[in-house]
């Protein structure tokens, strides 16, 4: 008769399939604390801010149901040498044999790599720079040169005057276009755009701002006092010509 004993299971451990694991790895990732799941953790403070295994782990979405994505990805890199260009050598076939990963996950972790590969190829860039009323017009008359409705432009840059990115806020009629300021000072922000301008354009071929014209730049140049911002010119465009209040004195 075989003697029965009382074993004490250790602590913080599950048996699964006679194998050892920590409690922490029979959890799914999406029942782990708001603050360390790898794409929260990405929203809130950036890619920068995550590990290798864990922007993988986003990549893969799942690991096994022994295994969550991101001790998953862990063990295939230690693996790797913690090397994602030894990682970026594998083959399908080779990672398929990890129990999480399908021929699908690993098609995506190799196209990670590739595109990480290509990046680092690549040159920065160029951003235009929009210093000058001129620049502004030349960079922003393809884009209107055409239009017969007027449209509100807002030019995020930065410290040295580079375009960040340009956004049309608005899109109007023949004479007129209603802009809000709000949205204005939020795109600002949101790009960390210490310099703005704007343009617009006026389908009748005149140069000469409304008093309407006068009123919104009076109200951006106050609103950009008050967030510190830089409100560089208000440039509008004709087909073959500008008005620029920085270069009238207006600004």
């Amino acid at each position: 008769m075989n003697e029965k004993t009382d074993r004490k299971r250790p602590v913080g451990r599950a048996v699964v399939n006679s194998t050892l694991y920590t409690l922490h790895s029979t959890l799914t990732i999406a029942e782990w604390a708001a603050e360390d799941r790898p794409r929260e953790k990405l929203e809130r403070l950036g890619p920068q801010a995550l590990s290798d295994a864990e922007l993988l782990a986003i990549l893969v979405g799942s690991g096994s149901p022994q295994e969550d994505a991101v001790s998953l990805m862990k063990r295939i890199l230690n693996e790797c040498n913690n090397n994602l260009n030894t990682l970026g050598k594998m083959t399908i076939h080779e990672l398929c044999q990890y129990n999480g990963i399908g021929p699908a996950k690993a098609i995506t972790i190799l196209a990670a790599c590739e595109l990480g590969k290509r990046r680092q190829q690549e040159k920065p860039e160029e951003r235009p720079d929009l210093g000058t009323a001129t620049r502004i017009y030349n960079h922003m008359h393809p884009v209107m040169q055409d239009l017969d409705v007027e449209e509100f432009w807002l030019l995020l840059m930065n410290q040295d005057y580079r375009l960040i990115k340009k956004l049309r806020i608005a899109h109007g009629g023949i004479s007129e276009v209603s802009v809000d300021i709000r949205i204005l000072m939020r795109e600002a922000v949101l790009a960390n755009a210490t310099i703005i301008a704007v343009c617009h354009n006026h389908p009748s071929g005149s140069i000469r701002p409304s008093d309407a014209d006068n009123s919104l730049t009076q109200s951006i140049r106050n609103a950009c006092s008050v967030m510190r911002l830089k409100f560089t010119d208000h440039v509008i465009i004709t087909d073959g010509n500008y008005y620029s209040y920085h270069e009238e004195g207006l600004l």
